[in-house]
């Protein structure tokens, strides 16, 4: 079937999907080059195919997200790619989609920013959908990423991502809390996390902080930019894509990331949760994007006798060790230790909201956050 890949109102390109795959089998006529997706390889203006389908597939629900299989039961789905052509490829993480040739669509009318959606699919997606009921497939659910249970809901004019946990703590909720506590106290910009629930198990949630004329570029679409050198390290590939590109405040920016990663000893920050927000118009950088997806932190599935602040953790997405990845951090100057106090009590206060989390682990876990606390001042003072 043929459609016109779109960014917001702006046609970019022609090309066919497999409709039984969801696959992009030929691409035709290219309008406005210089709207391609960032970090998808082009000749002479146009895309390589199979680029341009890994970015169109990379949309999808990653294969990983908890409870997919009885979602995809629920909604009589066989495939995730499906539901990619269910939504015209809307996302709230940007501005693109594809305009089928055969029912054009308005922009207006469709895109998820301005119009209400259903939250079947999310609701599905978190196992709530009555089997047999009839379900509308057109969900900002269908383009999120990550391995958690997340779904989108409207709320009066703003549009809120819910997010869950993992056995067996369900601990990431809380720690998105924590981050974005810590975050707030040191003036640093990021989405801010509330905490939720589903009867007795957390959830977060947080607005869209990408509006209708914004869109967040991921860092991982940033580093594919250019081919990153033998010689490079990850750090100064990311940083000379981002240099190259005209973007602002990027080192900046990561200082505050990779600082607040070391503290809350945050084991899966990939490329694909943070990057960049530019201005989908104008195609403006505007620079790093907030601080968001902090959860799998403070041993979030370790047991509590397993949790050592001492040693050297596992860390992404620029070194294998936090040890070795903070030493990128340039400058420690903004980092107010003092607006810090009382960080640990606040965390106890919201471990205790927790049902799977007991009296010995909140008190472990508290301690931990005072050691690592201890141990980033040291750290800052040196370096200074």
């Amino acid at each position: 079937m043929n459609y016109t890949l779109t960014h917001k109102k702006l046609p970019v390109l022609e090309l066919e999907i497999d409709e039984e795959t969801s696959a992009i089998t030929q691409i035709g006529e290219v309008f406005h080059a210089e709207h391609i997706p960032v970090g998808i390889e082009t000749i002479e203006g146009r895309p390589v195919r199979s680029a341009l389908n890994a970015w169109w597939m990379g949309r999808a629900i990653p294969a990983s997200r908890s409870g997919l299989r009885e979602a995809l039961q629920l909604m009589n789905v066989s495939s995730t790619n499906l539901l990619l052509l269910k939504c015209f490829g809307l996302s709230l993480s940007d501005q693109y989609w594809i305009n089928s040739h055969a029912k054009p669509l308005n922009w207006d009318n469709v895109n998820f920013f301005d119009n209400e959606f259903s939250e079947d699919v999310g609701n599905a997606l978190f196992g709530h959908t009555t089997q047999g009921a009839e379900l509308s497939l057109v969900s900002p659910d269908n383009t999120s990423d990550g391995w958690l249970k997340k779904k989108w809901i409207v709320d009066g004019a703003q549009r809120l991502l819910v997010k869950g946990g993992s056995n067996p703590y369900y601990q990431e909720p809380l720690n998105e809390v924590l981050a974005s506590s810590i975050l707030r106290r040191l003036g640093v910009p990021h989405a801010h996390y509330d905490l939720a629930w589903d009867k007795d198990r957390p959830l977060s949630v947080c607005a869209d902080f990408i509006t209708t004329s914004t869109e967040l570029i991921s860092a991982w679409h940033i580093y594919s930019t250019a081919k990153k050198p033998n010689n490079r390290s990850a750090y100064q590939h990311y940083l000379a894509c981002c240099e190259r590109l005209g973007i602002p405040n990027v080192q900046e920016g990561l200082d505050h990331m990779l600082t607040l990663d070391y503290l809350i000893v945050n084991s899966d920050r990939h490329f694909s949760n943070f990057g960049v927000v530019r201005n989908a118009e104008s195609l403006e950088w505007l620079g790093p994007a907030p601080i968001f997806d902090s959860g799998t932190a403070m041993w979030h599935n370790s047991v509590a006798y397993r949790i050592h602040p001492n040693e050297d953790m596992p860390s992404k997405p620029f070194n294998t060790k936090h040890s070795v990845q903070i030493r990128h951090v340039s400058c420690f100057d903004w980092l107010d230790f003092s607006a810090l106090q009382g960080i640990e009590e606040e965390y106890a206060t919201l471990l205790d909201q927790s049902v799977f989390i007991d009296n010995d682990r909140r008190d472990v876990l508290c301690n931990a956050l005072t050691r690592r606390l201890e141990m980033l001042e040291k750290l800052a003072t040196r370096h200074r």
